[in-house]
C-alpha cells in the first residue's frame, strides 16, 4: 500500500470528522456523552489491530514481537502527553475564542518540523522548510475571517496566558506525534503489536477520564457503563468509526511514512471540510479561504515535488571530444 494512498484515505476521514460530529448534534447540542466516544474509538482500534495480528500470526515466520518490559513502558508515555495536551486545550480556551485558539493551532506544523529534525534527526532541505512555513500560513489565511469582523480583533486582544498556552498546545500535539513515530520505527516488530500496545494504555486512560468525570459528578447520572450508549444514533456510531479508522490510518503512516506527511494529510482535511461546509452548511466562502487552498496547494507541490521539477536545471551540454592535431616533425639532423 503507497503512502499517498493512505495519506489521501486519511484526508477524507479527517475532514468528514467534523461534519459527522456536526451531524450527531440535535438541536444545538449533544443528547450523548461525548467523553464516550474516544473510549469506544480505542476499542475498536484495539480489536481490529488484534484480529489483525492474530491472522499475520498464522503465517511463517512469526512476526516480531518484543515483550521486555523496559519497550513496553515507552508505550504509555503518548497517552500521558496527549491527557496533558487535552487539559491545555480547555486551559488555552479560558483565555482565547475558538477562532483565536485555531489559528495559533497551526504553530503545530512549525513545532512538528522543528522536533522533526531535533528528535529524529531528520534532515529538511531549504525548500522543505519553506513548504512547511508556507503550509502554516496557507491554513491560517484560511481561518482568517475579514478585518471588519470581532474575531480579527480578538486575535491581537487575548491575555499573554493564552499565547503562552497555544504554544504550549502546538508543541505537546507536536511532540505526541514524533514520540509515536520514534516507538514505531524504533525496532522493527509488528505494526499490529505496536498498535495494541499504544491502545491497550489509551482505553486504560481514557477509562480512568470517564471515571473520574463520575466522580466529578458525583455519580448523578450512574456509572458511565450504565449509560454509555445513551443517545447514540447511527450517526454517532459512524463518528466512533471514523475516528477509530483515522486511528490506525495515522499509525501506519508513522511506521512506513513520516509526521510531515501526516501535518499535511491534516491541514488539507481542514480545507477539504471549509469546502464541504459550502454546500452542508450554507458556509460562505471568503476569500482567504481560495487565497489559503492556494498557498497550501503550492507548499504540497514544493515539498514533494522533485527539485528538478521545481528548478529550471540547465541541461548539461557534453564537452566536445578534444581534436587531436596531427603535427608532424622533421627529425633530420640539420646541416
Amino acid at each position: 500500500m503507497q503512502w499517498y494512498f493512505v495519506a489521501a484515505l486519511l484526508t477524507v476521514l479527517t475532514s468528514s470528522q467534523g461534519i459527522l460530529t456536526t451531524l450527531s448534534q440535535s438541536n444545538g447540542e449533544y443528547k450523548y456523552d461525548y467523553a464516550t466516544v474516544p473510549f469506544l474509538a480505542e476499542i475498536f482500534k484495539l480489536a481490529v489491530s488484534s484480529l489483525l495480528l492474530w491472522r499475520e500470526c498464522q503465517k511463517s515466520p512469526l512476526p516480531k514481537m518484543t515483550t521486555e518490559w523496559k519497550t513496553v513502558a515507552l508505550f504509555p508515555i503518548p497517552s500521558v502527553i496527549y491527557l496533558i495536551h487535552n487539559n491545555v486545550q480547555f486551559a488555552t480556551l479560558t483565555y482565547v475564542d475558538t477562532s483565536t485558539y485555531q489559528i495559533m493551532g497551526n504553530l503545530k506544523i512549525v513545532t512538528t518540523g522543528l522536533l522533526f529534525r531535533m528528535f529524529l534527526g531528520r534532515r529538511l532541505s531549504n525548500l522543505q522548510w519553506i513548504a512547511i512555513v508556507l503550509l502554516a500560513v496557507g491554513t491560517t489565511t484560511s481561518q482568517v475571517r475579514g478585518c471588519g469582523e470581532t474575531s480579527c480583533e480578538s486575535l491581537f486582544s487575548a491575555p499573554i496566558q493564552g499565547y503562552m498556552f497555544g504554544v504550549l498546545s502546538a508543541c505537546l500535539s507536536a511532540l505526541a506525534g514524533i514520540y509515536t513515530e520514534f516507538l514505531m520505527k524504533k525496532n522493527n516488530d509488528s505494526l499490529y503489536w505496536q498498535n495494541m500496545q499504544l491502545y491497550t494504555f489509551g482505553t486504560l486512560f481514557n477509562m480512568a477520564r470517564l471515571l473520574v468525570d463520575d466522580f466529578r459528578g458525583g455519580f448523578e447520572n450512574g456509572p458511565w457503563w450504565q449509560r454509555i450508549f445513551n443517545g447514540y444514533t447511527i450517526t454517532t456510531w459512524m463518528v466512533v468509526l471514523n475516528l477509530g479508522s483515522t486511528g490506525l490510518l495515522v499509525s501506519w503512516l508513522m511506521k512506513h511514512a513520516d509526521n510531515i506527511v501526516k501535518v499535511y494529510s491534516t491541514s488539507m482535511a481542514m480545507l477539504l471540510t471549509m469546502i464541504l461546509s459550502l454546500f452542508l452548511f450554507n458556509f460562505k466562502p471568503t476569500l482567504q479561504l481560495f487565497l489559503g487552498i492556494i498557498i497550501c496547494m503550492m507548499s504540497l507541490h514544493m515539498y514533494f515535488a522533485p527539485p528538478n521539477m521545481l528548478l529550471d536545471m540547465p541541461l548539461t551540454v557534453k564537452p566536445e571530444e578534444e581534436k587531436l592535431i596531427e603535427v608532424s616533425v622533421d627529425r633530420r639532423p640539420h646541416s
